[in-house]
């Protein structure tokens, strides 16, 4: 099963790191080029523990209904997301964040497997992994610049 690391950090209290990343609208409008709409569930404001939301996403020319639930939730240290409907054989993202000398480091654990047999672990292997890694790198630096905005503002 592929697992990505990013570990992003973040000049901003653990708090806001934590909110934004939780955030429906932020996650939704954090991705101009890979169309993500929450269509069912919890489509607006901040997941918590037990929240579902179903996403109709488009990567890779790939639409696809993907309903992830809310199944472990201590903030603002840790929350995870895990597949309980979708394409993928499975799916996990674990969001973890610590404080660290002053500034709050944000990572992301996110474990996957299609479905399909050894067509799918080719993809994954060769296709999906890289693809994936980007998006969370191109997100977070999203995440980190809004959060150091919001930090600043205070």
């Amino acid at each position: 099963m592929p697992q990505i690391l990013v570990e992003t950090q973040i000049d901003a209290d653990i708090k806001i790191c934590f909110d934004l990343a939780r955030d429906v609208g932020f996650y939704k409008n954090s991705l101009r080029e890979a169309t993500e709409i929450p269509i069912s569930g919890k489509i607006s404001g901040l997941v918590e523990k037990g929240d579902y939301v179903t996403w109709e996403t488009n990567h890779l020319n790939l639409i696809q209904h993907l309903t992830l639930k809310v199944t472990e939730y201590n903030r603002p240290f840790l929350f995870v997301d895990e597949m309980v409907r979708g394409e993928f054989k499975s799916y996990r993202h674990e969001h973890i964040f610590e404080v660290c000398d002053g500034y709050t480091r944000m990572i992301d654990k996110l474990y996957f497997e299609s479905s399909y047999g050894v067509l799918g672990k080719i993809t994954d292997k060769f296709l999906l992994k890289r693809h994936m890694t980007k998006l969370l790198i191109t997100r977070n630096a999203l995440l980190k610049q809004k959060a150091e905005e919001l930090f600043n503002i205070r």
